[in-house]
């Protein structure tokens, strides 16, 4: 299981399937039974020795009463989208001085060592 930024943890869809078979007391042949496949498929899935489309994962939960539930968040990127805008506000002239004024920064601070 890995982390996302969000700090909630991001299963693998073999460990998903796995838990919710555990917690609903069966065994890989009686889900298998269930969904009209093989242990051995259902194995593999479990073993993330392949990745099942969303769909199947879908279905193959639903078959056990749980719902699978997916989000997604916006990628922290870094950008002060809040001084982007200013900046960009700014008339082009102004921006290119205040770009201008940063590079020298940046050049003074060259293997600078901060602490």
């Amino acid at each position: 299981m890995r982390s996302n930024p969000t700090g909630t943890a991001a299963a693998s869809p073999g460990l998903l399937l796995r838990k919710a078979r555990l917690q609903q007391g069966l065994t890989q042949r009686d889900l298998a039974a269930r969904a009209g496949t093989t242990q051995s498929s259902i194995s593999r899935i479990e073993a993330d020795a392949v990745s099942p489309t969303v769909g199947t994962l879908e279905r193959l939960l639903g078959l056990m009463g749980v719902r699978l539930e997916l989000s997604s968040s916006a990628l922290e990127d870094g950008v002060d989208r809040t001084l982007l805008a200013q900046n960009l506000s700014l008339e082009p002239e102004a921006r290119v001085r205040r770009g201008l004024a940063f590079a020298q920064l940046a050049k003074r601070n060259r293997g600078a060592v901060f602490r």
